[in-house]
């Protein structure tokens, strides 16, 4: 053995000792570690302590960094479950991994703290000898809050010492590594990068911790719950094969929602979740956990069951779905009492379950598409909000402000076009059947192959459907039908996260889609259904590039609306400095489509003609909520809030994503309002350079009232008289500067002991005025400027 070697072995040995001892001298002062049970009875005096006293604390000052994939170290504080399972060095977001991840999914990948611990999640909460010493000395939130309490923030305006990035290197230590993370971030206690607790906020969970972190069992339903409950189980799971297939399909497109009994008209809905189940309705539910929801689930029969939500609901996984008698009734009309049948069900093979055109080839289209707009803005949601918390290479594939449309289900009812999807079930194949391993650039070019003999075969079959006499018109958009506000909606990109609302919000956006029935279908099956963030690399990557291909599909619906001579031009203008591929691209899926259209235009801008046609056609559904009207402000002051979004250019480029501002009246009423910032890009079609594609002379703001978006970056606060102010310094940014004197005006910093009150008045607000859509908004894109 060469010196080298000796001296690597001494080293390595050294400081394998060094953890050893850490852990044997924990062991020897308060013993082996173990699993410790920490629910109580209901209505208990430690149950009711938690739920009343300790719960508001974690949700509103822990929460709100702790409750998504994106959870620094994977600490998930919105659950009982979540703080009992701890804490993981591993990570989700791995952009670069080359073999799929094993998941861990809290409440499905397992179901006891010990099977977490299996899978090297490490405790959070003292797990020794339950005595008041060893349960704040051994236990590491407590370590964290005595070590914030011991070392506050630093009165600094802007924060020193901290890494905020998004994509930081985490550190999460065990409780026998804790004295090392102390010594090297003495000011990394918790809340991190946040002021202190209140000292009666720290007192109080202290006094959980001493005493042994009891927390409350599941909450039981009301007798009325527990009956809709069976009535939906009940609908769900008869044994006909068409109320399987129908089962089956409802579950794969609502498995991410949050459902709710609207009938019950509760003040605080409870949320629950359909999850297949190997036990039929009446037995416990015996959850079957697969990557995808139409992976196979091993048993002979799945029963679609209805469990209540255990977490905290935070907005950035929160897509509130009503579940009411109407619902059930449009259910049964469309698919249970439909007039088809059902020869056999689909099996769950990849090539058959990933692709919804060939498993539920047997339902009605005209059912499926209906489902799936009677709430839209739910679906659409699903593929922002669902399967990640974090995404910009995921998200670099739409603009950051565009409308959807969608094609009325009744008027495409024709025998002839269920036939043209029927023909095309195998072009309609989706990257889903390849699982979670992928080779990207090999399967690109097949895929890429098969998209083009779908558009060229509904070039072909558009083509002639819409000669001799027939034309296409604004007719073919559907309306709600006089009173769903799902018709219009509005996306908004916020870099590497989004947001999807009801009604047309903003100025006309220089991009809108129109999807069919085969589009929206096959982007749920691709960003949603068929989506694994634990998936390698090339999975996430050929995710991304085939939402390209469905990206300029929507496109070319909508331009198709467009007076012939000037559709590739338009369309190519969404796309300037394209690479060769993606003109030929361009041209092969706008030019075939060569029949005129008999929307009757009036002068030389057609598309802003359009835009008026169809807010015209879809008025009486349009959601107006989040216009900035009413506000109790004067008309001047209102109107100057509007005028924010007439303020485009480069100097806008300082300010972030989301900023949220609460302006109070000269009545002393107090209204919350959004700034939306929309970065502009001469094109979206670039993987990985996107900021070569940026184009921020164009970038403009779209102020709202009300809550857009889960990620704020900042906080302002002003009065009504301070508006113009506001408006002007906004009108005249044109530096970092000037973006840092608007922040000394108005902000309420990171870094400010006004912070966790001004958070806590964000939060009532956010649910008094939106009760349904109303989470948690999470912290960790919070800037510190």
């Amino acid at each position: 053995m060469n010196f080298r070697t000796f001296l690597m072995l001494a080293l390595v040995t050294t400081f394998a000792g060094c953890a050893t001892y850490a852990g044997l001298n924990y062991d020897q002062l308060f013993g082996v570690a173990a699993v410790q049970q920490r629910d109580s009875e209901p209505a208990s005096y430690d149950s009711d302590f938690f739920l009343d006293q300790v719960k508001p604390i974690i949700d509103n000052r822990c929460v709100v960094c702790h409750a998504c994939y994106d959870a620094p170290c994977q600490l998930k504080l919105s659950s009982t479950q979540g703080i009992d399972r701890g804490a993981s060095k591993e990570l989700v977001y791995e952009g670069t991994r080359l073999i799929a991840a094993t998941p861990h999914r809290l409440f499905e990948d397992a179901q006891t703290t010990q099977q977490w611990r299996d899978f090297n999640f490490h405790p959070v909460l003292n797990e020794r000898a339950q005595n008041p010493t060893a349960n704040l000395e051994a236990g590491l939130i407590a370590r964290m809050l005595q070590q914030k309490e011991a070392h506050p923030l630093p009165e600094q305006t802007q924060l020193e010492g901290f890494d905020f990035a998004i994509d930081r290197s985490q550190v999460c230590p065990t409780i026998e590594e804790y004295d090392q993370y102390l010594k090297d971030y003495p000011t990394w206690g918790m809340p991190y990068g946040m002021p202190n607790l209140s000292s009666n906020e720290y007192s109080t969970l202290i006094t959980w911790l001493k005493n042994g972190a009891k927390m409350n069992q599941p909450i039981a339903l009301t007798a009325e719950q527990a009956e809709l409950v069976y009535q939906y189980e009940t609908l769900l799971n008869k044994s006909p094969r068409k109320v399987q297939l129908t089962a089956r399909y409802i579950y794969e497109h609502l498995f991410l929602s949050h459902l709710y009994f609207s009938d019950l008209n509760e003040v605080t809905p409870r949320f629950f979740r359909l999850v297949r189940s190997a036990t039929p309705p009446g037995q416990p539910v015996q959850r079957i956990a697969t990557r995808r929801p139409y992976d196979d689930p091993g048993v002979e029969r799945v029963y679609y069951r209805l469990i209540p939500i255990q977490s905290t609901i935070v907005d950035k996984t929160h897509m509130p779905f009503a579940l009411n008698q109407e619902r059930i009734t449009n259910w049964k009309n469309w698919f249970i009492d439909a007039d088809y049948t059902v020869e056999t069900l689909p099996s769950y093979q990849p090539d058959i379950a990933a692709n919804p055109m060939t498993a539920f080839i047997d339902l009605p289209v005209k059912a499926r598409f209906k489902f799936m707009l009677d709430n839209a803005q739910n679906t659409i949601n699903a593929y922002i909000k669902g399967p990640v918390c974090r995404g910009q290479l995921a998200l670099n594939v739409i603009n950051d402000r565009f409308w959807v449309f969608f094609l009325d289900p009744e008027k495409a009812d024709i025998p002839e076009v269920n036939e043209f999807y029927r023909s095309q079930a195998e072009n309609l194949k989706l990257p889903g059947e390849l699982e979670s391993n992928t080779l990207p650039v090999t399967n690109w070019v097949s895929y890429s192959r098969q998209q083009a003999r779908y558009l060229e075969a509904k070039s072909e079959f558009i083509n002639g459907w819409f000669e001799n006499g027939k034309y296409l018109t604004t007719d073919i958009i559907w309306t709600g039908d006089g009173t769903n506000p799902n018709a219009a909606l509005t996306v908004f990109r916020h870099f590497d996260s989004a947001s999807v609302v009801q009604g047309l919000v903003g100025d006309a956006p220089k991009t809108a889609w129109i999807l069919d029935y085969a589009l929206i279908e096959r982007i749920h099956y691709l960003l949603v259904a068929g989506f694994d963030v634990y998936g390698n690399f090339g999975h996430q990557l050929m995710t991304r590039m085939f939402m390209d291909f469905l990206r300029l599909e929507g496109e070319s619906n909508f331009i198709a609306l467009l007076p012939r001579e000037m559709r590739h031009q338009e369309h190519s203008s969404w796309y300037q400095d394209q690479s060769p591929q993606l003109s030929d691209f361009l041209l092969r899926n706008v030019e075939p489509f060569d029949q005129p259209t008999q929307v009757p235009y009036q002068t030389d801008d057609p598309k802003a003609e359009l835009y008026d046609i169809l807010k015209t056609q879809l008025a009486p559904v349009l959601n107006q909520r989040y216009a900035i009207e009413q506000t109790g402000f004067s008309p001047e002051n209102e109107a100057l809030l509007r005028s924010i979004d007439d303020i485009k250019g480069r100097g806008l480029t300082p300010v972030p994503q989301i900023m949220m501002l609460m302006i109070e009246s000269q009545r002393g009423d107090e209204q919350l309002f959004t700034l939306l910032h929309n970065n502009a890009h001469t094109n979206i079609s670039s993987l990985f350079d996107e900021e070569s594609n940026r184009d921020p002379d164009s970038d403009d703001l779209t102020l709202v009232r009300g809550v857009i978006g889960s990620y704020p970056a900042a906080y302002l606060s002003l009065k009504e008289q301070q508006i113009p102010q506001l408006v002007n310094m906004l009108r005249t940014m044109e530096s970092e500067d000037d973006y840092i004197k608007l922040l000394d005006t108005f902000a309420i910093r990171r870094s400010s002991d006004k912070f966790w009150p001004f958070s806590d008045k964000v939060h009532q607000w956010y649910q008094d005025n939106q009760p349904i859509e109303f989470g948690l908004l999470d912290y960790n894109r919070f800037e510190n400027r």
